[in-house]
């Protein structure tokens, strides 16, 4: 079953900076093509996307949504993301279900970091990727600087479709270029009009660029072109798609999303320029690996071959149960039916299906090729599954979100609510996959982990709001780690007599350092029967054990190489137990003597800045005792790689915001542990023994 033809689906991914003006343009296009009868606002709370309670109270857009339109014969499915770093990973997992990508840029911020980095995601799904100029009736606007940011920023010839009549109060309309025609804007409404006065020269210039770009994509029209002859509108519109999907060019359109001027010039260049599942799965076909052997296999958009569709979001509701938005790539699914999830092996029954139209479904009977549905109380599928014909079972490859930057131990405020913060979270976790969560076996702590401080914090909220548990985060503690860096030969024997059978356990072992990362090492040295053999296990079980304990500060110590050479022992008071003690007080002694030093994780961070606050960035990991590996211009912005211990990192997310004013973000993962400066050492280990000694 398929309600539209696949040749007039446009699966469209609206993505750009926080605050660029995505749900607003969703709105604005909604109530153009007649999907809604009033425009609503982001200020006030009122779009269609931006519904959570979360969203609504920040004015910015948290989770992926989806709505649809009708434009001229078209479906196009529009998906809303977040733009804020924070949040940028839930925007790479909406991504996957697109076939083209609209990047809102607004003409008086221009392109942020965030905007390069989602234009990666953009390439890694081979998504055409067309601009939308937005914000085109604020006073700063600026048309031609934004046109030279995305060029810098993406790499490639930025094309105007469309340009604006005027900025800031005075924008009025736009100029089609394609058609040569201008249009003016009253209430939302297009009406033709005169080519506006003074402009003659910047449409011609913006014309002409436009015409020689098609002209190069083809070497007939070339030669036409060069002899002075006339490129037809029809061989313009052609070279346009042909340019666009094959991402020779950035096509760009231009508007005012609260005004209502350009929506529908915007809706008919998505038309045009963005392929319908059939187009792109010419360019680059669906592909997966087959559940059952594992070889790779495509899968075209057609209603006659098997079902294959992917889970690209999954939203927790305490109410109606869990709901499973997807995107079908082949085949057809229809509601009361059945579906196998190739990714679990399961069989999954599927209730009534629905369009999703921001936190509303429309019922629908079936759905097909290139269109996106919902539907509720999958019971063992998450996001990243793929449903499929379990005959001819399919499995696309799950979206690879990034790691975690920042993480909180959280504890609940109530006590015995501990299972029920651990289940909500997890039902939270099947919304937000770029969470992750667990207790921490080393200081028994609950650990979120997130993009971001807002990231964990929004979670949180939700948790409460959801399923009414009350929590406060913490600064989790730093892995430490305890070493050597000198040698020592030490005894441990344990004597005990007490009436009766005694305790007698006695080993020598020797202590010497690994290099960093090597790990722990046992070698038995024993020769002669100095100690027997069933007894050797035990004390390498002593050692371990104390090792975990730590020596100096009560941290698990690490990279030390122990070898157990000599020793002794009592035919009869000798037991597993003794040397299991004795094993233990030798390394106690054993790592005292061998000059035992704290380490610290440090961590390998990539930060992408403005070229103006490079100085600032630079001094303040200077400060934190980072150290800079290296730096490299990307687009408009300065790339830094460093490393940086973690103690410094715990809150990096918030004071990169503000040293970069929102525009800096970063990555960020475990490199390796060095030794703690002294007098920091020093800090960390009278703590250490304040808190041991309060626990006695």
């Amino acid at each position: 079953m398929a309600n539209f033809a696949v040749q007039a689906i446009r699966n469209v991914v609206l993505i750009g900076h926080g605050g660029s003006g995505k749900t607003s343009l969703a709105e604005a296009m909604l109530f153009t093509a007649g999907a809604v009868d009033r425009m609503g606002s982001a200020q006030d709370g009122t779009t269609i996307m931006d519904f959570e309670p979360e969203e609504i109270s920040r004015k910015a857009t948290i989770g992926t949504s989806v709505a649809f339109c009708n434009w001229k014969g078209n479906r196009l499915n529009l998906i809303d993301t977040p733009g804020f770093i924070n949040f940028i990973e839930e925007t790479h997992a909406g991504m996957r279900a697109a076939d083209g990508a609209i990047m809102v840029a607004s003409a008086v911020h221009g392109i942020k970091a965030e905007a390069e980095k989602l234009c990666e995601y953009a390439s890694e799904f081979e998504l055409p990727m067309m601009v939308f100029v937005s914000e085109m009736d604020k006073d700063l606007a600026d048309f031609p600087k934004t046109l030279e940011e995305i060029e810098r920023s993406f790499r490639k010839e930025a094309i105007p479709l469309d340009i604006p009549i005027g900025f800031g109060a005075s924008l009025k309309g736009l100029v089609d270029l394609i058609e040569m025609k201008a249009y003016i804007y009253e209430n939302g409404k297009a009406s033709e009009a005169p080519m506006p006065f003074g402009m003659d020269a910047e449409i011609q210039k913006y014309r002409k660029k436009l015409v020689e770009k098609i002209a190069e994509s083809d070497d007939n029209l070339l030669s036409i072109y060069l002899d002075g002859g006339e490129i037809t509108k029809e061989e313009i519109i052609n070279g346009v798609k042909t340019g666009s999907i094959t991402g020779q060019f950035i096509p760009v359109a231009a508007g005012s999303s609260v005004k209502n001027i350009g929506a529908d010039r915007l809706m008919d260049a998505i038309v045009l320029c963005l392929p319908s599942p059939e187009e792109r799965a010419k360019v680059s076909p669906p592909e997966g690996k087959n559940a059952k052997t594992g070889e790779p296999e495509k899968r075209l958009p057609e209603v006659s071959a098997p079902l294959s569709a992917y889970v690209f979001k999954t939203v927790a509701d305490p109410f109606t149960g869990r709901l499973s938005i997807f995107r079908v790539y082949s085949g057809s699914i229809s509601s009361d039916s059945s579906a196998f999830n190739a990714a679990t092996g399961a069989r999954e029954r599927v209730g009534q299906l629905f369009y999703p139209f921001g936190k509303k479904q429309v019922p629908v009977q079936g759905l097909g090729p290139g269109e996106i549905g919902v539907v509720a109380k999958l019971k063992e599928t998450n996001t990243g599954d793929t449903l499929s014909d379990e005959a001819h079972p399919i499995l696309f490859e799950k979206v690879k979100l990034a790691e975690p930057l920042i993480s909180y131990a959280i504890a609940s405020k109530s006590k015995g609510d501990e299972e029920k913060v651990s289940s909500g979270l997890h039902k939270i976790l099947e919304e937000d996959p770029a969470l992750q969560f667990h207790r921490d076996e080393e200081t028994k702590e609950m650990i979120l982990s997130g993009m971001g401080q807002l990231h964990l914090e929004v979670a949180l909220e939700k948790l409460k709001r959801k399923f009414g548990v009350d929590v406060e985060m913490k600064t989790p503690k730093i892995p430490y780690r305890e070493t050597v860096t000198g040698a020592s030969r030490v005894q441990g024997r344990y004597k005990k007599q007490s009436g009766g059978r005694g305790q007698y356990g006695d080993c020598w072992i020797e202590v010497k350092p690994r290099p960093r990362g090597a790990g722990f090492e046992f070698i038995d040295a024993v020769v002669g029967g100095a100690i027997p053999r069933n007894y050797i296990p035990a004390v390498e079980k002593g050692i371990l054990e104390t090792l975990k304990e730590g020596i100096i500060a009560g941290y698990p110590m690490i990279d030390l190489s122990i070898t157990l050479f000599d020793g002794s022992f009592h035919p009869v008071d000798s037991s597993e137990m003794a040397f299991k003690i004795a094993g233990s007080m030798a390394i106690k002694k054993g790592a005292t003597e061998a000059k035992p030093v704290l380490l610290e994780p440090i961590m390998k961070v990539n930060i992408i800045v403005p070229e103006e606050t490079l100085g600032a960035v630079i001094g303040d990991l200077n400060a934190k005792r980072g150290k800079v590996q290296g730096m490299e211009q990307s687009g408009n912005n300065q790339k830094i790689a460093a490393l940086v211990p973690m103690s410094e990192m715990l809150t990096y997310a918030n004071q990169l915001q503000s040293l970069t004013a929102g525009r800096g973000l970063y990555t960020m993962q475990f490199s390796h542990y060095e030794q703690v400066p002294g007098h920091l050492a020093q800090k960390i280990i009278a703590e250490s023994e304040a808190k041991r000694k309060k626990e006695e």
